[in-house]
């Protein structure tokens, strides 16, 4: 009978049993500990380049709402009410509030990371976050993001909010998009929306506007883009075109700047960048495409050192000013003139 007793079953449950045991007495002396434990001090951690809202502000809030932490007992410190008010501040995302051991309570912050600003009609300024969220300008800190202006109706009452209208909405998609992209996050500073409500993309190397017209097809309309900057602009250079429109996902429309013609009229942007800035933001933004067409000529050279040749189809780019039709005429008048000189000999 005591062999078929499983003693080894039994020891194992013991062991738990005890193990258990432990840690509730464990608990409860450090349940006893923290009624009697003070705070010793409040640390605030508030990661990021982004300064928003400083530890300053953050102390101000507890003892507007808790009054002096420190010397009182953890035991009569509501931590969720801490985290509660400070979450309420339209500057942070997240707040993450704990006491340790020694009496220190920790206070973790996220802060919201605006994505765009906008300037609307009626001049009243206000942000975008990453999460789609409109949220106050803030008189510490001032975001590099794009600038949105134009034909922008939809305002912000003061309160983070959800987005209204569906120009907003592709505006926010549009520069988490672009925010997304190295190339062109250095590329884009304002997002201008023009009387058909269609958004105009304002670049930082070259003259010309790009018109997108809506969010949709986003990549579609930005790979064309990189497409023609990559084939075209090395030929004519940046400043040829008074505007690129890649509004159409299945070919661009430009239209040339004129001779001699002045730089062309760009929306009011409101910026804190220098001059100097702004050179070395062009600069890096015309290396990284131009490293883009070496690799891409690159590729191609081996490509046609596999397959003999390669032909490209240009008919994706088309400018008002060099239409096909031309090209057909003047390809027409080339082939006559070698016939003639075959018939003659």
């Amino acid at each position: 009978m005591l062999r078929r007793i499983n003693w080894k079953a039994i020891a194992k449950g013991f062991a738990w049993a005890v193990c258990l045991s432990g840690v509730v007495v464990l608990l409860s002396f450090i349940g006893v500990k923290k009624q009697e434990l003070k705070c010793t001090n409040v640390k605030i951690l508030i990661p990021g380049v982004d300064n928003f809202i400083e530890r300053e502000e953050i102390d101000a809030i507890l003892k507007q709402s808790q009054g002096e932490l420190v010397g009182r007992k953890l035991a009569n410190i509501n931590i969720h009410e801490i985290e509660k008010t400070i979450q309420a501040n339209p500057y942070i995302a997240f707040a993450k509030v704990y006491a340790d051991m020694d009496g220190v309570i920790q206070i973790q912050i996220k802060q919201r990371q605006p994505v765009l600003r906008i300037i609307n009609a009626g001049g009243q300024n206000y942000y975008i976050d990453r999460e789609g969220l409109k949220m106050p300008l803030s008189p510490n800190f001032t975001a590099n993001v794009l600038v949105a202006t134009g034909n922008i109706l939809e305002g912000f009452g003061g309160r983070v909010d959800t987005l209204i209208t569906p120009l907003l909405a592709d505006l926010y998609k549009t520069a988490l998009f672009m925010k997304q992209d190295s190339l062109w996050d250095a590329q884009f500073e304002q997002i201008y929306v023009n009387h058909k409500k269609d958004m105009e993309l304002i670049p930082r190397v070259g003259k010309q506007r790009i018109i997108l017209g809506n969010a949709d097809s986003l990549i579609t309309k930005m790979d064309n883009l990189l497409a023609f900057y990559k084939q075209a602009m090395p030929e004519v250079g940046w400043n040829a075109y008074k505007t690129i429109n890649i509004k159409y996902v299945n070919q661009i429309v430009c239209e040339k700047n004129r001779i001699d013609s002045a730089a062309v009229k760009r929306p009011v942007l409101q910026s804190d960048s220098a001059t100097v800035a702004k050179q070395l933001v062009a600069s890096a933004v015309k290396n990284i495409i131009e490293e883009e067409i070496k690799k891409e000529s690159e590729k191609v050279a081996a490509k046609e050192t596999k397959a003999g040749s390669i032909v490209r189809d240009p008919s994706l780019y088309r400018s008002p000013n060099k239409s096909a039709p031309e090209k057909t005429k003047a390809g027409a008048a080339t082939k006559e003139k070698t016939d003639t000189k075959k018939s003659n000999k």
